[in-house]
């Protein structure tokens, strides 16, 4: 019997490699991005290299009650795999940040993900089997000054996968997150208009790369997985200097990758 994944943000980056994967292994698809016109490319892309069912829904995530929407189009198929990816980041001193993105942001990286996982998971957990994969960033491991809601936000992700990871255990459901650093995906060009491009490009990955390190702990069950040394390395930043100091790295960091030419 073939099986379905649903993976939200499936239009470009980690979302679409995931979603190449997934067709791969012969998986239908069910592909959720709010770009109709990307999503109507991957899909046909998708059909004519690996004649798999591949459904499409135009959605903003951004919006509340859309993963209830979600839910309802999908009639009832039985998912075998969610995976939560859709996401963005925004750069900027948070007092000077427009409110109006950042609660658009906080909706698809914490709320939408959540609801989708609750709207979903009880259907796993009766079949006695799922998978869930929740895209959250090196970013979740510390605070992250002039990119506050991100940072938080992929924390927040990442807290709540490992709770519901240890919840789970022995229901044949598993959840992983993948925590990526630096990935050359469109995601510089949304953060921040007048730096679109990373200013430091030490450490930067390859998406196919990353999806498949993804995909494969995904498979494997595991829990939390940090592709590369040196991520795993800054993951674990806090346990060499103090909290305050990490902070200031990243700061540092920040400051230099957006510096505008």
């Amino acid at each position: 019997m073939t099986k379905t994944a649903l993976i939200t943000g499936a239009a470009s980056g980690l979302g679409y490699e995931l979603s190449l994967l997934l067709a791969n292994d012969k998986y239908n698809l069910i592909l959720i991005d709010v770009d109709a016109e990307k999503l109507k490319k991957v899909k046909a892309e998708i059909i004519e290299t690996y004649k798999c069912k591949v459904d499409v829904l135009v959605k903003d995530l951004s919006k509340p009650n859309v993963p209830v929407e979600i839910v309802e189009a999908i009639n009832d198929v039985p998912i075998d795999i969610l995976v939560n990816n859709a996401g963005f980041g925004l750069f900027g001193s948070f007092n000077n940040t427009a409110w109006e993105r950042e609660l658009d942001m906080i909706h698809v990286h914490v709320i939408t993900s959540t609801h989708l996982t609750k709207l979903l998971l009880d259907g796993m957990i009766n079949r006695g089997s799922g998978k869930i994969l929740n895209i959250s960033s090196l970013a979740a491991f510390q605070p992250g000054p002039l990119m506050s809601i991100y940072y938080a936000s992929k924390s927040y992700l990442l807290s709540f996968s490992e709770a519901i990871a240890n919840e789970l255990k022995g229901t044949g459901v598993t959840v992983t997150v993948l925590c990526p650093g630096p990935t050359k995906t469109s995601f510089q060009e949304v953060v921040s208009e007048s730096a679109s491009d990373n200013k430091i490009d030490f450490n930067m990955a390859c998406p196919s790369e990353v999806a498949r390190y993804g995909y494969n702990a995904m498979q494997k069950g595991k829990i939390v997985a940090i592709p590369g040394l040196i991520n795993k390395f800054l993951a674990s930043l806090h346990r060499f200097v103090s909290r305050s100091m990490a902070t200031k790295i990243i700061r540092n960091i920040q400051e230099k990758n957006r510096k505008i030419d």
